[in-house]
């Protein structure tokens, strides 16, 4: 009887977050799952580690599994690292991150902490795939993104992923309207305007909470954020090398060594 795929789950909403609940359900269906996720919410962490404090791992149980389940007190990265070098005795077959409570399209992706547990996955040489529905709603319907979940969860596993790239997937919000498919696409060119809201508390000292909007400066049909306005999944390859390879020659032609 062929062995089953082994399949490590994080996210960054925390372990009883229902993203990762749906999460866990889907993978148990394709392989044997254990979980190594934030004992709490951790969004907008981006690829941070802890360093300089401890860390902590306990063995939960939540539901009825059969997946074996670890709360961590570090962030996202964190999770990954652990689970890779402490919990399992074998490298994962694949690593899945999510289902995030929210948007991770575009330039999201530099500041999620959904993605960086995929990234560093894919760092430690497994393939890696984040999964996001564009609904920030905890109580958000996640059952429409399930078959397609397995289905890219299974083509990974079946096909493999080049070296250096990890899958950024995103799910439209349902609005009542069915998902028609999936997009393999590029990431929009956008960024967020952002403001803060500038208060004082009872003894007169500032503070500020960090509003803004996101800002969509991409008008191209083969982008994450077309797809999902027009009720596509989106799928983007992302690579961790951040080489800004077609400005090495042109750097060559400064003199840097001038003195």
């Amino acid at each position: 009887m062929p062995k089953k795929p082994l399949i490590l789950v994080t996210n960054d909403d925390g372990i009883t977050a229902p993203g990762i609940r749906t999460l866990i359900k889907v993978m148990n269906t394709i392989g044997d799952v254990v979980v190594v996720a934030p004992d709490s919410p951790q969004s907008g962490m981006g690829h941070a580690i802890t360093i300089n404090s401890t860390l902590h791992i306990e063995k939960v149980t939540i539901d009825d599994g059969p997946q074996e389940e670890y709360s961590c007190s570090g962030t996202p990265a964190d999770c990954v690292k652990l689970g890779v070098r402490e919990i399992l005795d074998r490298k994962p077959d694949l690593c899945v991150s999510g289902i995030n409570h929210g948007s991770n399209s575009s330039i999201n992706v530099i500041y999620s902490g959904t993605m960086s547990a995929a990234i560093e996955a894919g760092i430690e040489g497994i393939p890696a795939i984040g999964f996001s529905l564009c609904d920030y709603n905890w109580s958000a319907d996640f059952k429409p993104c399930k078959p397609y979940i397995k289905t890219i969860a299974k083509q990974v596993l079946k096909h493999g992923l080049d070296s250096g790239t990890v899958l950024n997937v995103n799910f439209p919000k349902s609005d009542k309207k069915e998902i028609k498919g999936i997009k393999i696409c590029r990431q929009a060119r956008a960024n967020w305007e952002e403001e803060f809201d500038k208060r004082q508390n009872p003894y007169g000292k500032d503070y500020y909470w960090l509003t803004g909007k996101f800002v969509n400066l991409d008008h191209g049909e083969d982008t994450d954020e077309w797809a999902l306005a027009h009720y596509y999944a989106s799928v983007v390859p992302i690579q961790f090398d951040l080489t800004a390879h077609q400005s090495i020659q042109y750097l060559n032609t400064w003199n840097l060594n001038e003195k």
